[in-house]
């Protein structure tokens, strides 16, 4: 599977913004674990298989592999605003009922994760900080967004 099929299936209308677009290629490439432009069967059932049986420590690298737009193996806030802001409006669809803006679950995640201050989250303070603090932990899941586009596309196909 290609990037734009990969989109095509995975973003479901045409509609979406630039940040969802390059979200969506984020994911593709942390699928894409050989780094030819497209996830074979290996990778997709290795995917599949994160999502649904993956350990916590699995999980919470893929998310921070995806968080990392620039890939070196550090979040800065303009990383971190960009996916949680695509999983707020997602959250938000499905719970109009949300009311924290991204800028204070940024503003949170930060002061919970940095804990050197230095204005980065490196995988260590991602991954201690998200099993330490179950809010935290929650804003940074990203394998809950996975898990209901595959239920959907597999009843699509029953």
């Amino acid at each position: 599977m290609h990037l734009h099929e990969f989109k095509k299936i995975f973003g479901g209308n045409s509609s979406r913004t630039e940040e969802e677009s390059a979200y969506m290629e984020n994911v593709f490439h942390s699928f894409d674990t050989n780094k030819d432009g497209k996830i074979d069967f290996m990778e997709y059932v290795a995917a599949v298989n994160l999502v649904f049986r993956g350990k916590l420590e699995d999980k919470l690298k893929w998310s921070f592999k995806v968080y990392d737009r620039d890939r070196n193996g550090c979040l800065d806030r303009h990383e971190i605003r960009h996916v949680v802001k695509i999983i707020y409006k997602i959250k938000k669809q499905n719970n109009p009922d949300i009311s924290e803006s991204t800028d204070y679950i940024c503003d949170r995640i930060f002061e919970v994760l940095d804990k050197n201050r230095d204005s980065q989250i490196s995988l260590e303070e991602f991954m201690e900080g998200a099993k330490r603090d179950p809010w935290v932990m929650e804003q940074l899941q990203l394998d809950i967004i996975a898990c209901k586009w595959f239920n959907q596309h597999q009843m699509k196909k029953s």
